[in-house]
């Protein structure tokens, strides 16, 4: 058995862009930026950036566009993808991989950043929004604070 599994969350390093396929399908394609930080062997932190391309498709692209912006923090889920082709101005074979996302999961706003493209008098409610017929709820989080001392491991 093989597994092509992705998890991301980080943020938005560019706007969405949106286009339509020929077959009138929407995608929207977008960066997200991970950071790592570790010891080095001298023992000082160090930080790393990654950068993932993100494609999205139907009407999940519609919604990530609508309410993603640059900076924006996202939860991804999906499939590593590698696709290649030829450059029609140098001839040569080019390659992009990219993870094309099953779900789709906004993260917190910070309360300086207007959280998305629309207007202040309509705030984007935190959703997710996942291709499949699942149609569940995502993950729900307590409304108070979680007590260190009443987690069991």
């Amino acid at each position: 058995m093989y597994i092509n599994k992705a998890m991301l969350f980080g943020n938005l390093t560019r706007d969405p862009e949106l286009r339509a396929l020929p077959s009138g399908m929407n995608v929207v394609n977008f960066s997200v930026a991970t950071n790592r930080t570790y010891k080095d062997r001298d023992g000082k932190k160090q930080e790393q950036t990654d950068f993932h391309n993100v494609v999205v498709f139907g009407r999940q692209a519609d919604t990530v566009n609508q309410y993603l912006k640059k900076g924006s923090s996202v939860f991804v889920e999906g499939r590593m993808q590698t696709r290649s082709w030829d450059d029609k101005t140098s001839g040569e074979k080019k390659y992009r991989t990219e993870v094309v996302a099953d779900r789709v999961q906004f993260g917190p706003r910070t309360s300086g950043s207007g959280g998305g493209k629309r207007s202040d008098d309509q705030q984007a409610p935190d959703e997710e929004v996942s291709s499949g017929g699942s149609g569940g709820a995502g993950i729900e989080y307590p409304k108070d604070d979680i007590n260190p001392d009443d987690i069991p491991f």
